[in-house]
């Protein structure tokens, strides 16, 4: 079985939890706030919010 891969998103943000996109927000707030709910809930996860206009990973 060959797992499905996400592509990158061309606008907007993207949540990225243990290195796989999961969650694609219109606004860099919204991406926050549900990474932030995640962090708090499973503090484990690495969580890194990805801007696709700049290509850049941010942690959280």
């Amino acid at each position: 079985m060959v797992a499905a891969t996400r592509k990158l998103p061309t606008s907007g943000y993207a949540l990225e939890v243990d290195g796989r996109l999961k969650t694609e927000f219109a606004t860099r707030d919204g991406a926050k706030a549900g990474g932030e709910e995640l962090k708090r809930r499973f503090p484990r996860l690495q969580i890194r919010i990805y801007d696709a206009q700049t290509n850049a990973r941010e942690e959280i």
